[in-house]
């Protein structure tokens, strides 16, 4: 029980570093970059591109503001459903979790303090066409990926629980 309420309280810090973080760097670069400006970080890596969004990735359904923070908001319950009910059973889902609902909540306040764009600045040289990111994106993709590798682990799990009981009725013929 220490063990889990320990974690909890981590997590909460986490999220909230991620949060900070995010909205810290968000309000550094539009305090201090003019809109496109743009400066290399690492060489043929990063690049810091201050860009306004107001759709998602790709510039996906662009001023379409209500609807983004809709979609945000239900995927940010279904982050907190799926922590109430499995809560630290599952160290990857639960940080999966986190990461996506730190990030949702990071792009929340922007979509709603900021007239309905992101704060983009983060861009990868080597990869032109990929879009601007900041730190909520990345905590946002970075739980998304975790996810994805949860449900490999356990596709690979039940795959390998199959093949067990069918090796087990076969040995009891």
């Amino acid at each position: 029980m220490v063990k889990r309420v320990v974690t909890y309280i981590i997590a909460v810090i986490c999220g909230m570093a991620v949060i900070a973080l995010d909205q810290y760097t968000k309000y550094y670069i539009a305090g201090n970059y003019a809109l496109a400006e743009s400066h290399i970080f690492i060489p043929k890596v990063l690049d810091i591109t201050y860009v306004k969004n107001s759709g998602a990735a790709w510039g996906m359904l662009s001023d379409r503001t209500w609807l983004l923070i809709s979609i945000t908001a239900v995927v940010m319950l279904i982050c907190i459903a799926l922590i109430l009910k499995y809560g630290t059973k599952n160290k990857l889902l639960f940080w999966a979790m986190i990461l996506v609902l730190s990030g949702g909540i990071g792009n929340m306040i922007d979509r709603v303090l900021r007239g309905g764009s992101v704060v983009d600045f983060l861009h990868f040289s080597f990869w032109p066409q990929f879009p601007v990111f900041n730190i909520a994106d990345c905590a946002i993709v970075l739980g998304a990926g975790l996810l994805v590798l949860y449900f490999l682990i356990d596709l690979w799990r039940e795959a390998k629980q199959k093949s067990h009981r069918k090796e087990s009725a076969y040995e009891e013929k």
